[in-house]
């Protein structure tokens, strides 16, 4: 099953007001960032479109935001851009299904990341969202940026839209920031059922079959005519269990 490609969105004062919203969502809203760490990138026409270092995000103004081209060098913007640009960038050009990819310090999924330990598909939701078992790479020394990039890619794989950075945190994509923000929730909560369900037991996970089958779901046909033909049983036909 192959992801569909994201389409590259155009570089407008509202995309970079989007993204600067989507920081302060994360950080105020959610408590995924703390101050400056973490940061957001979109796939534009020319390359990607990611916040600038070390700067508070309520100081961020749309044109602050950097772009940085395909082969890797700043296309426009005056700032420098994140330190872990790298990272977004051979992430979108490997997988060409993300839009949009967000990187956090969230707290179940750091437990996870700082435990090695990955999270297999638990959830419809994460199934749906994330398309995957999110594995946790090395960890590499926040400063080693190519070497950090090199231990993501080796860990991400084909199917999820998600990793975990060894002791470090998340990244997690979408074809819209919207949905790059809903992956970054789905790991969350996956993070939080994943250790808690420890405490009962263990987790019992969904079969690989189970949630392939529910990922090309939704993103093929999910919200579509041919979804619905799924869901509404035929006239005068039994549901299962029925009678």
């Amino acid at each position: 099953m192959a992801n569909p490609e994201a389409q590259p969105f155009g570089d407008t004062i509202d995309l970079r007001t989007e993204v600067i919203e989507t920081c302060l969502r994360l950080r105020d809203k959610l408590g995924y960032i703390i101050g400056t760490s973490g940061n957001v990138s979109v796939r534009v026409e020319d390359g990607v479109l990611v916040t600038p270092s070390r700067m508070k995000y309520d100081d961020v103004r749309p044109e602050d935001l950097v772009v940085v081209g395909w082969e890797g060098r700043i296309a426009r913007g005056h700032r420098l851009p994140t330190s872990e640009c790298e990272m977004h960038r051979r992430l979108m050009l490997d997988r060409p299904d993300f839009g949009a990819l967000i990187h956090t310090h969230s707290p179940w999924a750091s437990i996870c990341a700082c435990a090695g330990r990955s999270i297999p598909v638990l959830s419809d939701d994460m199934a749906e969202i994330i398309g995957g078992e999110v594995q946790c790479s090395r960890h590499v020394p926040s400063g080693k940026h190519l070497e950090m990039t090199a231990a993501v890619l080796e860990a991400i794989g084909p199917d999820a839209c998600a990793v975990l950075l060894g002791n470090h945190g998340t990244m997690a994509g979408g074809r819209s920031l919207e949905e790059a923000v809903a992956a970054c929730q789905v790991i969350e909560k996956s993070a939080m059922t994943l250790v808690l369900a420890q405490a009962l037991g263990g987790v019992r996970t969904i079969p690989e079959e189970a949630w392939r089958w529910e990922r090309d779901r939704y993103l093929n046909r999910y919200g579509k005519p041919e979804d619905l033909a799924e869901v509404i049983p035929p006239p005068d036909e039994e549901l299962p269990g029925a009678g």
